[in-house]
């Protein structure tokens, strides 16, 4: 098995999302996860399996009526979801079917965290907008790349690490009884359509 550098994984990661820079917070996430991916390439453990895990653990989330648990099911998801294409780059095993496999795996797993959300008081015209505004922008994304173009390079305010982020903060509100949670959800709804309006924008320039 031939295990990919740390500077090979990064260059690779960084041409495979349209050249972003990896810099600050994404730097770091890829130096820890660099090192995860290797364990579980040591181990044999397959970027597929990972995916699998990743959805199954979503699916969890949304059927417990804990919100604590919901909240280590919420990590353990994301860590998965995280893992499996690094594991996948470093193992030299990206294939277009674990692709799409991937965007399929994350797409429900979303729609699990916000169901979650719900189950936790967040109305649900606002999960119902959150959940498409969010696949609404992956599917351009994924429309773009099938026409040709590159991955448009742009790292959103709200790309789906932050939308985690975003269900771990409205699970804490829930857990300890604290108020804000209507707040938090109108203040993060109006952060996605930003970005969906930001994705839209670049791709409108790559395509005129």
């Amino acid at each position: 098995m031939i295990l990919k550098s740390e500077q090979e994984f990064t260059q690779r990661w960084s041409q495979i999302h349209g050249g972003a820079e990896i810099t600050g917070a994404v730097k770091g996430w890829l130096a820890i996860s660099y090192r995860v991916a290797r364990i579980c390439a040591v181990l044999r453990i397959s970027p597929n399996l990972l995916t699998a895990l990743g959805l199954l653990t979503a699916i969890a989330m949304a059927a417990t009526d804990n919100a604590g648990f919901a909240l280590v099911l919420l990590v353990v998801s994301l860590i998965m979801d995280g893992i499996d294409g690094s594991v996948a780059i470093v193992q030299s095993k990206e294939s277009e079917w674990g692709g799409v496999l991937d965007s399929v795996a994350d797409r429900i797993a979303e729609a699990c965290w916000l169901y979650a959300g719900w189950k936790i008081g967040i109305p649900a015209w606002i999960v119902i907008s959150m959940w498409t505004i969010a696949f609404t922008q992956e599917y351009a994304r994924a429309r773009l790349a099938s026409l040709g173009h590159k991955e448009i390079g742009e790292v959103t305010p709200t790309e789906r690490p932050v939308r985690a982020i975003f269900m771990a903060f409205a699970l804490v509100l829930a857990i300890f009884d604290l108020p804000g949670l209507s707040v938090l959800s109108y203040v993060f709804l109006a952060a996605l359509i930003y970005s969906f309006l930001r994705v839209m924008r670049i791709s409108f320039l790559k395509l005129r």
